[in-house]
């Protein structure tokens, strides 16, 4: 780099480009093999190998507050590091990170991999093919004779190379203070994947033992209200006649048959409860992942949380590999280990407190404030008395709900009135109170979207940047600046937490779980509360964003309450009494 034109970087003494190539077992943390450091100034590479590594004390280069450590999807380094004891850079870019704010949205024939990102770019790189053959090499081999660690060390070193080449590329148009908060974010996640979640292998072993018989059984138990199965396969003809003989109207495809994925079973069975149990049932039959999930030989779950993966910046885990992407009723093998407590906190409305603190609607923040939007909203719109609460008036109240988040994602009159299970008039009449009530979340929300239209992006309060194409619909465009400031929500929580020695066992969505000790569990849950508020604070521009906390401790387990009746279903099914699931403590 001939003069650092890039002004940007004056401030850093030190740039270090790094790579580790490493093994990693299902649910174990890495075991790094070797790493490749290069001075980004000077040229200077250092190499070395697993041997090397486990002998050091600190890393091989500047990690300080004038120092900056550059990676292509910085978890997996900075978590080689921690396997290692390695203190963590002070200041860390992902460059994974920084390519998908630069092209998110865009269709990327090789993908958003480093090899993708060089792609995109007109810059050479090694082919997928030859890459695929070390990568099988090294998480396959144990044994490492000198001509193959050169040959590894040599990879690693490629990889290095087109660090540069892509670093060098992308910094005229990097945004250095929020790279810098992203990869801040990044220490985070290798934390929380290091953590994991912690699992009651027992259980897991027994659904994984006899899971295949006690299907069987699930269904016999489950089909006898439905007659819509046939052994183990679900039978459409036997369904249509059960949904006429109980008047239940049905969506259809576009070629007239029932539509039978999980969203629809999701959304009718919101409207007819007695659907549920058979929702449930197809969900345990089709995606039942507890017997393959990974988990490390001290009972926790980890898998990569794939940061920014999202169009919105979300996290994006495998549904397959993470316990929290499992159906709501398999969760229940989250048990905290024996002297330990788990705390689960999730923000109360999280969404509405965005559109309202971003809009700066006066009536949607006070609706907000006051502790039930949903139930606020019925009232402002005078379908709902003064006096109404969620005891008094649950109908309303879940009626309003629908209506309020359904909104943010564009729904029209026809798709509210089905998810709401009310009149088309009806709910026509309540997005049209909704306009009139919230007038200037209107204005702003209408002008989100119009602007996103003429410019072709869209942004959170922190930069995540979206580009808009000519098949993104306007009402799907709505929803992005409360999934994506969301976002930008939980990545400040989760900064802060680790920041200040919180056990942070995994981020789900719009929640945490975190571990304590049984005696240092409520004071745990009291401070990541407030961190969580304060960060929906700075997110949202002045709104103190609600949460609610549940602990659990040993021996009892986590549940979705959503997933109890189901859970306990099994666990009988497969002759576990001890696992049978009861209430928890309320923090």
């Amino acid at each position: 780099m001939s003069d650092l034109s890039f002004g940007q970087l004056s401030r850093f003494a030190h740039i270090s480009l790094l790579d580790y190539e490493y093994n990693a077992a299902p649910g174990e943390p890495p075991d790094p093999l070797c790493l490749v450091v290069e001075d980004f100034r000077s040229g200077e590479q250092k190499r070395f190998w697993r041997d090397e590594l486990r002998a050091m004390r600190r890393p091989p280069f500047p990690t300080g507050p004038n120092a900056v450590a550059i990676s292509f999807y910085a978890p997996a380094e900075l978590s080689c590091m921690l396997a290692d004891g390695l203190p963590l850079p002070d200041c860390v870019i992902d460059l994974f990170a920084e390519h998908r704010v630069a092209t998110n949205g865009e269709r990327l024939p090789l993908g958003n991999g480093l090899l993708g990102a060089l792609a995109y770019r007109g810059l050479p790189h090694i082919e997928s093919s030859a890459k695929e053959v070390l990568r099988e090499k090294i998480m396959s081999q144990t044994v490492w004779p000198p001509e193959d660690r050169a040959e590894i060390l040599n990879y690693c070193a490629s990889d290095v190379a087109a660090l540069r080449a892509l670093f060098t590329a992308m910094l005229p148009t990097l945004d250095l203070p929020r790279a810098l908060m992203r990869g801040r974010y990044t220490k985070a996640v290798a934390h929380m994947e290091r953590n994991g979640t912690p699992i009651d292998i027992s259980v897991q072993n027994s659904f994984s033992e006899h899971w295949h018989l006690a299907r069987r059984e699930l269904v016999k138990t489950i089909d006898t209200d439905f007659g819509v199965y046939d052994g183990l396969h679900f039978r459409r003809g036997r369904f249509s006649e059960w949904l006429r003989v109980n008047r239940i109207p049905w969506p259809r495809t576009e070629h007239g048959t029932l539509k039978l994925d999980d969203d629809t079973f999701k959304e009718q069975s919101a409207i007819w409860p007695a659907l549920k149990p058979l929702r449930e049932l197809r969900q345990a039959l089709t995606s039942m992942h507890v017997p393959g999930l990974p988990v490390g030989k001290d009972g926790r779950n980890r898998t990569l949380l794939s940061p920014f993966a999202s169009k919105t910046g979300r996290n994006q885990p495998s549904a397959k590999r993470f316990v929290f992407g499992l159906p709501a009723w398999q969760r229940g093998v989250v048990r905290p280990p024996e002297g330990w407590a788990l705390g689960y906190i999730d923000w109360s409305s999280q969404e509405i407190a965005v559109a309202a603190g971003l809009s700066g609607d006066a009536g949607l923040i006070q609706a907000y404030e006051g502790g039930d939007p949903y139930l606020a909203f019925g009232k402002d719109a005078g379908v709902a008395p003064p006096s109404a609460t969620r005891v008094s008036h649950p109908e309303i109240r879940n009626i309003c709900k629908t209506v309020m988040l359904g909104l943010n994602y564009g729904l029209g009159v026809e798709r509210m009135a089905h998810q709401a299970g009310i009149s088309p008039a009806l709910a026509a009449e309540l997005i049209q109170r909704h306009r009139m009530t919230y007038s200037r979340y209107w204005q702003w929300s209408d002008g989100v979207v119009t602007r996103a239209l003429l410019t072709n992006e869209m942004n959170s309060v922190f930069g995540w940047h979206r580009k808009i194409g000519p098949f993104d619909r306007p009402t799907s465009l709505m929803n992005f600046p409360m999934q994506a400031n969301s976002a930008e929500m939980m990545r400040v929580a989760a900064i802060a937490a680790i920041e200040a020695d919180i056990i942070v066992c995994a981020p789900v969505h719009d929640a945490f779980l975190i571990a304590a000790p049984i005696d240092e569990i409520e004071a745990a849950v009291r401070q990541m509360r407030e961190i969580m508020s304060q960060a929906g604070y700075y997110v949202t521009g002045g709104v103190r964003v609600r949460t609610e906390a549940k602990i659990v401790r040993y021996p009892d387990r986590y549940m979705d309450e959503r997933g109890a009746d189901m859970w306990n279903r099994v666990v009988r099914l497969i002759d576990r009494p001890d696992a049978v699931y009861g209430l928890s403590s309320v923090a």
